[in-house]
């Protein structure tokens, strides 16, 4: 799955799956790696790469995002584009069509998404807008929000799926390891309510999952990093106030993940410029 930031394609993701595997923000370059979903039905496996968002970039992640959407496609039996119905069809689809739709060899898919949001007659331009893109076997307009199309989409690439044994087990929604689940939840929280110079300076690492076997309480630590002083205030915020929300947002869905009740430690420390730092960037997996 690919398109530009911002189209929907984690949204697309998760409401194929029918569970959240890929967290979700309006803040661009939300996703920083692919995440894979997975979706199990009658005789049919189909697992969803998420990718970054493919732009033109401007920073050292920025690039490193791009590596990943294009080593994501180059190991698929199929792409799916994904635009934006509300936003239009333009130039940003056009890039991601050249770069990473027009060179693959096999079938190509395009998701007109946010269709419910096309208001009035932008919904037909939108689709004649997307086929310009060019080379597409199909065009399917969606609503990841409303469910429209996700039917008439999944039925086109199961139908369009290589015959061989499923890659996973059946019960697996997603192959991303536990602690970077917890870590992306946690991440997705404080992006939804920090400030908007904060953003692409967090990242979250898990540090500890312990379980105890009396009680069933799990006790989870992370660390949110941030790359200055002025930053790290922002996220504990007054009294600590911005930190508890940030954890209060995450514990529900935490509890979820574990089926249980689980204490959240969260500590904001600062990683000074990690952004330029190729070292850092490594440890910490993007």
């Amino acid at each position: 799955m690919v398109g530009r930031p911002n189209v929907g394609k984690s949204s697309l993701v998760n409401a194929l799956v029918g569970t959240k595997v890929a967290v979700v923000s309006d803040k661009p370059q939300t996703t920083r790696q692919p995440i894979r979903g997975i979706l199990n039905g009658g005789g049919f496996q189909v697992v969803f790469t998420d990718t970054p968002g493919f732009h033109k970039p401007r920073t050292p992640p920025g690039e490193r995002l791009n590596r990943r959407v294009a080593d994501a496609v180059s190991d698929v039996d199929m792409v799916l584009m994904v635009v934006d119905a509300a936003a239009g069809v333009g130039r940003g689809d056009a890039f991601v069509a050249e770069h990473e739709v027009t060179p693959f060899a096999g079938p190509k898919v395009c998701a007109v998404n946010k269709i419910d949001l096309a208001r009035g007659r932008r919904e037909v331009p939108q689709l004649a807008a997307a086929e310009s893109l060019g080379g597409f076997e199909h065009i399917v307009p969606t609503s990841a929000t409303t469910g429209r199309g996700l039917e008439d989409l999944l039925a086109l690439l199961v139908g369009l799926l290589p015959f061989g044994p499923p890659p996973f087990p059946p019960d697996l929604a997603t192959d991303l390891p536990i602690e970077l689940r917890v870590a992306e939840i946690v991440r997705e929280k404080a992006l939804a309510l920090t400030w908007e110079e904060i953003p692409h300076s967090i990242a979250v690492v898990t540090d500890e999952i312990d379980r105890d076997p009396r009680t069933g309480l799990v006790r989870v630590s992370c660390r949110v990093l941030v790359e200055r002083e002025s930053q790290k205030a922002i996220v504990i915020g007054r009294g600590g106030e911005m930190l508890k929300a940030i954890g209060t947002r995450a514990r529900p869905e935490l509890e979820q993940l574990f089926g249980g009740k689980v204490f959240l430690d969260l500590r904001v420390k600062v990683m000074k410029d990690w952004q330029r730092d190729e070292a850092a960037m490594d440890r910490l997996g993007l």
